[in-house]
Order: structure tokens, then C-alpha cells, then sequence
């Protein structure tokens, strides 16, 4: 097949544009790489301007459902709610690592599942690291799970992961039927990370921990936000079960909490909207419409078809094929484009719901294998160096090809 020069220009963009994302050079903002490449793409006409401004405008559900959650988790984390829960867990742990552990990988549990994986990423991290310094533990054991249940939970429900979002677009299943295809895989999923994190740290776990007596009352702030959480999870759990728009909702919701907390304490909601990772909503748009850019050139639809080939002929084997492309995929390329690289292919590909399934799968839990294969592992490694902590990306993968596989195989089987 001969590929055209403007295929091969938008590839070499695209690919350009990947690197910068992941790899930062010069510390260049990530979104500062992804909107560059959009628009050199629309200014050399590789890409017409219309298509390019329909590109971001689909993402309209994502960018909202990011706001919400972004709003929530600041707030959450200026309340000191999380400080609370964190320390909380300490003072249950009564001295005992593995109690501790046990502890905070269900608050990260939780927190993926109804705040999503990038709020478990950013704002759990660090109250994880000041619990384990007030315990005097080695941090490294427990935050480790913020970065691993962020992705391994983050398909228990649409609401744990925008990448969800991304995937399934305007075909999102109603919530029963998001529960009956992802509530084992989830299971799995969240069980085999927690056995080999557990194994995997099992001598640090056995050192004795400091014993706090005390713990700080949660403020007013903090209580009305763990019930804007529990609203916003409630309202989102009964939007997805009328199949209603995600994003509006926990824009919504987010805005609602931010405004009756913040005239309850008569303060202004500026400090929280300063401090809300806005960059991350630049880089979703440039990268839909880099992945816009890649389907022109017809690569993607390839790719559908193929996939509906052998979806007809074996749609097991197409379910393994999908799932663990989309997982390798994901370390290469992040998971952000990939779950709209995946979209598009569902889209397009006559496939059974189990092959979309187990695409989504791919994009979640895939990332598990290296920091650079989801935002929300990149947003962790980000609060870790705030903390002084350092995580090599050779580290993270000796741990991650222990924990991804077991986890995906284990998810795909029970799809």
C-alpha cells in the first residue's frame, strides 16, 4: 500500500506531537504539544479548519465530566477532606502495615470509582504521603496504589474514568448494562493488582507503624463536600441509568457543591478555580483532533475493518486481539488517544458489545505497565516529585509488567 505525502505528513506530526505529550521536552506544557500540532496541522490545510472545530466540538460531554470532576477533587483537597480519610486510615490501622494497606487501597478504590482515576492520582496522593510520614512507613508501598487501582477500577462504572467517556462517546450502554458486561472484569481486574501489590511489598508491610491517638475533627467544609461527592455519585449513578448526558451532569453537580459550600463560608470560589489543572481540557481537544487528522488517512478504518473481520469469524478471538492491542498500545502512545483511536474503530466496525468491551478494557487497565501510559499515572508522578519522592520509569515498569497482565487476562476471561 502506498502511503500518500499528506498521510505521511499528518503521521509525522502526529507522532512528533505523541512524544511531546509524553516526554515533555523542555518542559514544555502537554497541551502546549497537542494544540501546536492541531495547529500546524489546520495551518498547512492538511487538516480543513471545519473538520478540525467538529473535532473539538465532540468532546464537548468529556470536557464538561473533566471540569466537574476536577472542581470536586480541588475542593475536596482545599477542605482537607482527603487529609481526613487518609488519616483516618492511619489511626484504624493500629500499627499494622498490611492494615494500612488494606485500608488505602479501598479509600483509592472508592475515590477512582466515583471521583475518577485522575482525582485518585492527584489529590489522594498526597494525603497517602503525608499519612504514611505521620506513620512513619515507607510512603513508596501505599502510594503505589494510587497509581495502580487509578486504572485498575477505572471501568467499574462510565463515571471512573473520562477515557470511558472517550471510548464509547454518544453509544455509552445504560448503567445495567455497563454493570452486567464490567462488573466481574472490574472484580478481576481490581483483585489480581491488589494481590500482586500486596505480594510485591509484602516485607515493607510487615514493618510496625506508628500509632496515631489522635486525629483532627473534619471541618464544616469538608463534611458538606464528602456530600456533594456522595450527591454527585448518586446523581451520576441514576443519569447513567436514563442513559442521560454525563458531562452536563457533573458539571452540574460540581458547580452546585463549589457554590454552596463557598457562600456557606462567604468566600470566593476563585482559590479553587485557580488551582483546577486547566491544561488537561487543551490537551483533550488537540488530541481529538490529532486522532481526526490519523482518520483521514484511512489508517483507522482499516483497522475497523479488520477488526469486523475477525469479530465475524471468532468473536472471542477478536475480544483478546482488541483488548490487549489497545493495552500495548496505550504505554506507546498514552491512553487518551488511543481510547479515541479505540472510539472511532467501534464506531466504525460492525463488532459484538463484548469486542468494544474488551477495547475499553485495553485503554483502562492497560496503562498499569508504564508511567506513560495514562494521564492519571503521568498526574501521579507529577505529586510525587511535589513530595520529594522519585519514581523511575525502569521501577514502575518492573512493577507493572508484574501487575498488568495477571489483570488484564484475568478481566478479559470474564468479560
Amino acid at each position: 500500500m502506498q502511503i500518500s505525502t499528506p498521510s505521511l505528513l499528518i503521521w509525522i506530526v502526529t507522532a512528533v506531537a505523541t512524544c511531546g505529550v509524553i516526554f515533555r521536552p523542555w518542559r514544555v506544557p502537554e497541551y502546549a504539544w497537542a494544540l501546536g500540532a492541531a495547529a500546524l496541522l489546520t495551518a498547512t490545510g492538511l487538516l480543513p479548519l471545519n473538520t478540525a472545530i467538529a473535532a473539538v466540538a465532540e468532546g464537548g460531554d468529556v470536557y464538561l465530566f473533566l471540569i466537574g470532576m476536577m472542581v470536586l477533587a480541588e475542593l475536596a483537597r482545599q477542605e482537607g477532606l482527603f487529609d481526613w480519610l487518609a488519616a483516618y486510615a492511619v489511626g484504624h490501622a493500629k500499627g499494622s502495615g498490611q492494615r494500612l494497606f488494606d485500608l488505602v487501597f479501598l479509600v483509592g478504590t472508592l475515590v477512582t470509582i466515583f471521583l475518577s482515576n485522575d482525582a485518585t492520582a492527584v489529590v489522594l496522593t498526597p494525603a497517602v504521603y503525608a499519612a504514611c510520614k505521620a506513620a512513619r512507613a515507607n510512603p513508596l508501598p501505599y502510594l503505589f496504589i494510587c497509581a495502580f487501582v487509578a486504572n485498575a477500577a477505572s471501568f467499574v462504572l462510565p463515571i471512573s474514568n473520562p477515557a470511558n467517556l472517550v471510548v464509547y462517546g454518544s453509544h455509552m450502554p445504560s448503567l445495567p448494562e455497563w454493570l452486567r458486561q464490567f462488573t466481574l472484569p472490574s472484580l478481576a481486574a481490581i483483585g489480581m493488582t491488589y494481590l500482586v501489590l500486596r505480594l510485591a511489598h509484602r516485607r515493607q508491610l510487615a514493618q510496625p507503624l506508628a500509632v496515631l491517638t489522635e486525629q483532627a475533627a473534619l471541618s464544616d467544609g469538608g463534611r458538606l463536600c464528602a456530600i456533594g461527592i456522595a450527591f454527585t455519585g448518586s446523581v451520576l449513578l441514576v443519569t447513567s441509568a436514563m442513559n442521560g448526558p454525563l458531562g452536563l451532569t457533573t458539571f452540574c453537580a460540581g458547580a452546585a457543591t463549589l457554590a454552596a459550600i463557598r457562600v456557606r463560608q462567604r468566600l470566593s470560589p476563585l482559590p479553587v478555580l485557580r488551582h483546577v489543572s486547566w491544561g488537561v481540557l487543551p490537551l483533550v481537544a488537540g488530541l481529538f483532533v490529532l486522532v481526526e487528522a490519523v482518520a483521514q488517512t484511512g489508517v483507522i478504518e482499516m483497522a475497523a475493518r479488520a477488526l469486523e473481520t475477525l469479530a465475524h469469524r471468532s468473536p472471542t478471538e477478536a475480544s483478546w486481539a482488541a483488548g490487549i492491542a489497545a493495552a500495548v498500545l496505550s504505554n506507546l502512545a498514552n491512553n487518551l488517544p488511543v481510547g479515541l483511536v479505540a472510539g472511532s474503530v467501534g464506531h466504525i466496525a460492525d463488532v459484538p458489545a463484548q469486542t468494544r468491551a474488551a477495547l475499553l478494557i485495553g485503554v483502562d487497565l492497560g496503562p498499569n505497565l508504564s508511567v506513560t501510559g495514562s494521564l492519571a499515572t503521568m498526574l501521579w508522578l507529577v505529586a510525587l516529585r511535589r513530595e520529594g519522592e522519585h519514581v523511575s520509569g525502569l521501577s514502575f515498569l518492573r512493577l507493572g509488567i508484574l501487575m498488568m497482565p495477571p489483570a488484564l487476562v484475568a478481566a478479559l476471561l470474564l468479560l
